[in-house]
Order: C-alpha cells, then structure tokens, then sequence
C-alpha cells in the first residue's frame, strides 16, 4: 500500500520496530498480489477433449447406434471416473510445484529494531528501510535515501533494454533488477498497489516440454505403426470372411486407444513432482520440473570453491604489514572498507576480526561507500578521520598494486605467493589521503573446505560425474584447495581460454574439458566453461551464485543457484540448494536417476502391453476367426491398470551409478521381445483352453479367460521390468505392491462372479489362468530377461 512517513528522514533510516511493522501488515496487507484462481470446471471438461478421449466418445455413440447399451454406460463411467483421477492427480501435482514455488519466494535485507535481517519479501510493509544491491530483484517500490547511483534494468517492466540510473530520491519499482550499484531506500509501496504490480511474477515456474515425453512419443509412434498395420490384416480377413464390420470398429477403436498413452502426461507430471518433492527434502529446490531428468544424465559438475566446496566462513589468518605501517592500522583500514549490511564474506571476515581485536569506527564518518563489482575487484570507502578526507580500498592485489603503481611490487608478489601456497587467498588493502594511493597490507583469508566435500566428490566420481572446480582466486590457492579435496593438479586460468578460444576454439574446448581446476575465473568465463564442455557432448551441472553467472546457469542443462545467490542468478537457475555443499547435488543427482528409472520402467510396460495384446488380437482373429479380447475387455484393461502405471511414479527403484543415457532402440528391442514371448505363452494357453477346459464353446467364457489372464500378464509385467536381475533382487514400491494386490483381487472378483460386466468362469478354469500367469512371468519370463541381458538387450 502506498505510505508516506510523517517522522521525517532521519526517523525512516532507523527503520521500523518489529511491532511497527505487524501493525502495518494488519493495515496495509501482505505484499503480495492475489493470483487469477483458474476456472476447475473448465479444467476438469477439458479432460474429455484429446484424442484418446475423442476415440471413447465415438466408441459410445457406436455402442449405442448398435444397441449394446451395457458398453455405453461401462465405457461412459469409466471415461468420467478416469477424468476425475487424471485431474486430481494433476491437481496435486499443481499444489507440490506451487508449494515449491512458494518456497522460492524472494528476501529482502531490511532494517528492523535497528538490525539488518533477511525477510521474505511479502513480509515487508511501507516504511520498512532496506537494502539494494547488484543482483537483486526489487521487492517494492522504493525511494532510494542513501548510497552510490544505482542502474537499474526495467526490461521485464517496460520493455525498454538499455537500464536507467536512479540516485538519491528517485522511485526504484517493484519487479525490476538493480544491475550496478547499492544504496538504501525507504519502502512506499507493496503488494497491489506497487506501480506495476508484478511482486508475485518474480520468480516464476518454468514448463518447458520433458525430454522424456518426446522420447516416449518417439516410441508411442511405433506402437501405433503396428496396432494400424495389424488393423488393416484384421480389416482384410473379416472382409474375406464377411465378418460384419460393425463388431470389428468397436475393436479398432479400443485398440487404437489402447496405443495411445493414456496415463502419459499425468504419470510424467506425478514422477516430477514427487522427485521435486523428494529432492526438496534433501535441500534442492526444483524449479523447473524437468531438471530431474537433466540431473540424472548429468556426467559433468562445475562447482564452485567458495560456499559449495568450502566452508563460505572466511576467517583472517595472516596480516603482512607494508612499509611503515602497522598492523592496527591495518586492521581498521581493512574494516572501514568493509560494509556490514551487504553480508559479504570477506568484508564479514574483517569486520568480525576488527572486532574480536576491540577496533572501533567511532568518530570515523564514512561518506560514500562502494561494495565489490567484478569490473573493478575492490571495495572503496571515502572517509572522514580526524577532519581528514581519506579514501581506503581493499581488493585483488594486482588491482590495488596497479593502483598504488608501487615500485616494490615483486616483492609483494613473492610475499603473496608464500601466503597463497598455504591455501590461503590474499586480500591487499590500500589508502589515500590526497590521492595518491599507498598499500597498507597483505592480508591472508582462509577459507577450508567442508568436512564432507572430499567424500562428495569421491560420491559424485562413483556416480560418473567429473567434478571441475571454478574459482576466482589465484592459481596456488586453486591447487593448494584443490590438492585437499582430492580434485587433481591440472590446472587453468581463465586468461589462457580465453586467448586459446581465439585463436583455436577446438583446443580451447580439449582443454576446458581434460582441465579440473579452472583459476583466476571471472563470472563470464563460466559460460565459456560450459558452452565448451557441451561442445564435447557433455551434460553440464554449473554452480553460481551472482548476478554475472546469470548465463552460465541458463547456458547449463542443470543450474544450481547455491543458498545465498543473488535472486538474479535463482531466477536463472532450475536447482536452488537451501543448504551449502555439494551433499545435495549428490542427492539431486540420486533422485533423478531414479526418477529415470520409473520412467523407463513405464516405457518397458507400455510397449509389452501394447504389443502383446495389438499381436495376440490380431494373430488370435486370423487362426480362430474370433476375436478373443472385446472392446469392452480392453477398456475394463485400460481402467484397471491405469492405478498400477500411476503407482509406477513412486516406486522404489535403484538409480544407476553411471550418467542416464536415453536408448530408445534397446528399449524397444527389449519390449517387443518381451511382449513376442508373452504373445507366444497366450496361445499356448489358447491350445490349453480349448484341447482340456473346453473354451472354445462359449465366446464370452473365452474373452473372460484372456481378459483375466491379460490382466495377470499387465499387472506382473512391471514387476519383471524394474529390475534389471532377478525380479525379487529388490522390492518394490509400498504403493505399487498395493495397487497390483488389489487390482488382483479385483480381477479375481470379476472373473468368478461377473457382476453383470462379463460372463464368469469356473474356479477350475480361474486357478488355471492364476497359475499360468504367475509361473509364466514371475520364473519363465523372468529368466528370458535375464538371457536377453546376456546377450546385451538390457535396459
């Protein structure tokens, strides 16, 4: 809400108190601004609008011009039944992604009860003082009151590409993104109310269209290739046999939809959401949902140093004092150049050292500070002590010798280099009282690696992910970290790529790809990293967390915004980690191989079911003349085991330990194998049926006998396909034991007593049809599994 405060300037650099701002939200509301809620009638219609849905339509108006009004009502409330599943599935798959969502919500540093805190962005109010800075996006309306000119990117907003400049008094909206500079402001606008409103469209959920659904229409086309050519041989013979044609369309409909994946997108969506969900527990917030698959075929990490593989706690070391001054000097130097409200690491380092050490600020007035840009590599604050104008540096220490233009600059190089080959970085500060800068110190900055980064990476290489570490600190520090890590010595510094990219591209990319400690890395070396590690076919995971990594993170198949990234660099991203280290990308990494693993599973059992049943159909018509499946046989099929194809989403599958890779051939190789010998078990059975139990006499006793048996095969088919060995070497899913539990009792149900749907079989023949089933998949074509894979036909 707008807001105007009545207690002048001074009063508002305070900031507001705690109770202050719960009276304020009570007053003005949350800043945030209500999303259009969507039309759930319209949501739920638009499920009898598609193709399968179209083919069961016209399947019922058919039903019902022929009369056979008891396939009309079965085959209408199974379409609305399964309508209603489809679209609460999906609905709770809307609410996991929009609870993600919601996670992902923006902070904000704002000053509260006189202290600098993080809040979540709707939680600010008007009056609230915060705190801008390269990278972030603007979570209100803000008129700026202290700091350095900002630019500011309006392009989301406006349109317009060139960024503007905004100083002191100017209005800074919500919704765009502070490209240079810092400052603080004073809050005059929130949620709704905002100039362009735009608070809630900050972070947004990308959709872009799975990898694995294009995949998986690639082996659909396929199926529906053979269920057509089968069709058309059903077609011919029932001409020649003068079978009438209206008993043959029902068949073709349903086998047509039985082609077509009708659990396709809703299984997809839940497998997503539920390996977003499992890896938002582990601390790895998905925000794109098909970056689990891209985190399963992932075979390269660029990580970065600082936060990911080491503690993100700089500490002071060493200080080396130049020429005549001291090291209190030094200290109070390094600290008056360091800004508490930014949270940067290395001026917390000095800040918390000057005052461990009893340094003070008292009676210094600082009159503009400058935090770290890439461009420059220094921090700058101009000063007032003692009624003289001063103005001190910290930064990389050829920046600041370059600066000083200091005539001893060798031997501060060989000091540096003694400091840096302990792992430590070195820090230079520097003063000028006239402007003439003169360096003051060396100050080494530690920083060790997490306890378990060495066993992350050792995780990650039995994963077959090559780990590569990125850094901008100097090339002894990079191997000195790298050393301790286990990560390697060959070693390269973002100058070399950048003049070999030049000169020899081709070279460029070998060395970027057999390189594993990338040194004296600027944010815009990363792109080149990646854009050369996809050049030799890799797929790239990139560590960042500014606003300058950016297109290295969108570049990237998998993005990772580590915790504390500028919300730039997260709203590039498709990983953000809630915790640092490389523990979560090992987890995310975990997830989406098993992930993988369901889907292939689902493909496997979609293409078996299709070709057994499109197979045994049509060759069943062509030796008997009798359809031994009726239409209603195959949507009694579809329905049933929709709940077990679902349940496939959470199953309990064992991720692979090399990179996932999409082989669609040997899918399909594997599946029409399958499927052929199973066709081949359902005519022996056929022979069985008709030379002992007598079938043959009655047509609806011999559709009940395959339709159970069918059933069987579906339900048992995912059992065998999970598991690359033997079926009982893992177990399956809690929920996808139950749903084929209790889709066999089902079965068992409907075979024996019928229940009006389908005309019953003897308990004799029903034991016959359960033996059979089992047996035949659980040990015969289990051990066919095991041969294909012998003969390399594997998944």
């Amino acid at each position: 809400m707008s807001y105007k405060s009545e207690d002048g300037e001074h009063k508002e650099m305070e900031g507001l108190t705690e109770n202050e701002a719960k009276e304020r939200i009570l007053k003005y509301g949350y800043n945030e601004i209500q999303e259009k809620k969507r039309n759930l009638f319209r949501e739920f219609f638009k499920r009898f609008w598609g193709l399968t849905p179209w083919m069961l339509e016209i399947t019922i108006v058919f039903s019902f011009l022929i009369h056979k009004l008891i396939n009309v009502y079965i085959i209408a409330g199974l379409l609305v039944v399964n309508a209603i599943i489809g679209y609460t599935q999906e609905e709770k798959a809307s609410k996991a992604v929009e609870i993600l969502k919601n996670s992902l919500q923006i902070n904000a540093k704002v000053l509260r009860d006189g202290k600098w805190i993080l809040l979540k962005a709707r939680e600010i109010v008007p009056g609230d003082v915060i705190r801008l800075r390269a990278g972030d996006f603007v979570p209100a309306d803000v008129e700026m009151r202290e700091g350095e000119e900002l630019e500011i990117d309006q392009s989301a907003l406006t349109g317009e590409s060139l960024p503007i400049s905004k100083k002191k008094g100017d209005k800074v909206y919500s919704g765009s993104i502070v490209r240079k500079g810092e400052g603080n402001g004073v809050v005059t606008a929130t949620g709704k109310d905002t100039y362009f409103g735009k608070t809630t469209e900050l972070v947004s959920i990308a959709k872009p269209k799975l990898h694995m659904e294009a995949v998986t229409a690639r082996i659909v086309n396929y199926l529906l290739v053979i269920v057509v050519v089968l069709l058309g041989v059903i077609f011919i013979f029932s001409y020649f046999r003068k079978v009438d044609l209206i008993t043959v369309v029902p068949l073709a409909l349903m086998l047509l939809v039985f082609a077509v994946p009708v659990a396709l997108p809703a299984m997809f969506t839940v497998s997503m959401a539920v390996g977003s969900l499992e890896s938002a527990k582990k601390g790895a917030l998905v925000t794109r949902l098909n970056a689990i698959e891209d985190a399963a075929n992932m075979d390269v990490l660029c990580a970065d140093k600082t936060g990911t593989l080491t503690q993100n706690k700089l500490t002071v070391s060493k200080i080396v004092t130049i020429d005549e001054f001291k090291e209190n000097e030094a200290i109070l130097y390094g600290y008056l150049a360091s800004e508490e409200a930014d949270n940067d690491p290395i001026d917390m380092a000095f800040i918390r050292y000057a005052k461990e050490k009893g340094i003070s600020k008292e009676g210094i007035i600082v009159k503009n500070f400058k935090g770290f840009v890439p461009s420059t590599r220094r921090t700058e604050a101009q000063l007032t002590v003692n009624g003289k104008d001063l103005t001190v540096v910290k930064g990389a220490v050829e920046t600041i010798l370059e600066l000083c233009k200091y005539e001893k600059g060798d031997d501060v190089r060989k000091k540096v280099n003694e400091i840096a080959t302990q792992g430590e970085r070195v820090i230079a500060v520097a003063v000028s009282e006239n402007g003439n800068f003169r360096p003051v110190s060396l100050v080494g900055l530690s920083d060790p690696p997490r306890p378990n980064t060495k066993s992350s990476i050792k995780e990650m290489e039995e994963l077959g992910i090559k780990v590569k570490m990125l850094t901008g600190d100097a090339e002894p520090i990079a191997k000195e970290i790298s050393k301790i890590i286990g990560l390697g010595d060959k070693t390269v510094t973002g100058a070399t790529i950048k003049e070999l990219k030049i000169k020899d591209p081709v070279k460029a990319a070998n060395l970027v790809e057999e390189s594993v400690v990338f040194a004296e890395i600027f944010p815009e070396d990363k792109y080149t990293i990646v854009k050369g590690l996809q050049a030799k076919e890799h797929v790239v995971g990139m560590t960042g967390d500014g606003i300058n990594d950016a297109p290295a993170l969108k570049r990237a198949e998998v993005g990772i915004a580590v915790s504390n990234a500028t919300d730039v660099a997260k709203g590039a991203a498709s990983i953000i980690l809630t915790s640092e280290g490389l523990t979560n990308i090992v987890d995310l990494v975990r997830i989406g191989r098993t992930t993988y693993q369901r889907i292939v599973t689902w493909v496997l059992n979609k293409v078996v079911k299709t070709f057994q049943v499109a197979v045994f159909i049509a060759l069943g018509f062509i030796i008997t003349g009798q359809f031994l499946l009726s239409a209603l046989d195959i949507i009694l099929f579809l329905f049933l085991i929709d709940f077990v194809t679902l349940s496939l989403s959470t199953d309990s599958m064992r991720g692979s330990n090399s990179p996932e890779k999409w082989d669609i051939r040997n899918l399909v190789k594997i599946g029409i194998s399958l499927g052929a010998i199973q066709v081949s078990e359902m005519f022996l059975l056929l022979f069985i049926g008709l030379r002992y139990l007598d079938i043959g006499s009655n047509i609806n006793l011999m559709n009940t006998f395959f339709f159970s048996e069918i059933m069987f095969f579906g339900l048992l088919t995912p059992i065998i396909v999970r598991e690359n060995s033997f079926f009982w070497k893992s177990k399956p899913g809690k929920t996808l034991g139950i749903s084929i539990i209790a889709d066999m009792v089902l079965v068992s149900l409907l075979s024996l007593f019928g229940f009006g749907l389908v005309t019953k079989i003897t308990i004799t023949e029903f034991a016959v049809v359960l033996a059979y089933g089992l047996f035949m998949n659980l040990v015969v074509n289990d051990i066919f599994k095991i041969g294909l894979r012998k003969i390399g036909i594997s998944r």
